[in-house]
This record gives C-alpha cells, structure tokens and sequence, in this order.
C-alpha cells in the first residue's frame, strides 16, 4: 500500500467544512471537479456502510465508517469494489487492489480558520488518480466552504 497526504487550511470552521465536505449536495460538486459524476448513498455514521458511486450511480466503491467524530476527523475502508450493476465485488483482482484501503479526514481548528488533512492509503497503480485529482478536489472544496 501507498500512504498520500493532502492538506489545505480553508478560511471556515471545522463544522463548515465538515458540513461542506461531506453533506451530499456539496460533495457531488467538490467530488466532481476531480472525478465527475462522483456521488454517494448512505449514512457519515461510525459502523454504517456508504455506497462511493460514479455517473449514472453505476460503479464505485463500498466503504464502512470506521471512526468519526464530527467536526474533528472520519475514516472510511473500502470494503468492495461496486460493479455498474450495482452488485459487490470482493473476488477480483480489482477488488483485491481496493480492499482494505481508506481514506481519514481530519478537520483541525486554527484561529478562525480549518486545516483539512487527508490521508489515503491505496494500491500504488490507484496513486496517480488521486495525486490529479485531490488538489483539485481540495480547491473546489475551499471555495465552496468559503462561501
């Protein structure tokens, strides 16, 4: 696995970019800058399963939430590769390179601003999607959060 780490401070408190982040309206906008059609079904509730899907809500990921604590930090792990059917896929060899790999947001408070860190662990062959597009994603979610 390859660790990657992102960071940016967001002029905004940790429950706006919280808020920002993660409320599905704004992910799909900040989400989609780098990686279009990007969505999700489900819950940002520790223990839950959340649904991580591409145009047409075909394709994606199935992650659970394995700790959050609002405003402060969330991480999920991909636990199966969704298919554009729809169904999980836990056998392949792609689903193999996804499983067990996570993503953790922590949301730092500074003076009356946020530093957002996110750490991604993934498959190297999966590093050069999110090294393009993180700092675009992370551009458009600053913009959005300074509104």
């Amino acid at each position: 696995m390859k660790t990657l780490h992102y960071e940016t401070v967001i002029d905004a408190s940790p429950q706006k970019v919280w808020e920002t982040m993660l409320d599905k309206e704004t992910y799909v906008q900040w989400a989609g800058v780098a990686w279009p059609g990007s969505s999700y079904d489900g819950e940002w509730k520790q223990g839950t399963d959340i649904r991580f899907t591409g145009a047409d809500g075909g394709g994606g990921t199935l992650a659970e939430i394995t700790e959050l604590e609002p405003y402060a930090h969330v991480v999920a792990e991909h636990v199966a590769v969704l298919l554009e059917d729809g169904s999980e896929d836990r056998e392949s060899e792609m689903a193999k390179g996804w499983i067990g790999t996570t993503e953790a947001y922590a949301f730092t408070g500074e003076n009356a601003s946020t530093r957002l860190d996110v750490e991604i662990t993934t498959a190297p062959e999966w590093a050069p999607m999110f090294e393009d597009g993180w700092p675009k994603a992370l551009e458009a979610l600053k913009q959005l959060a300074e509104k």
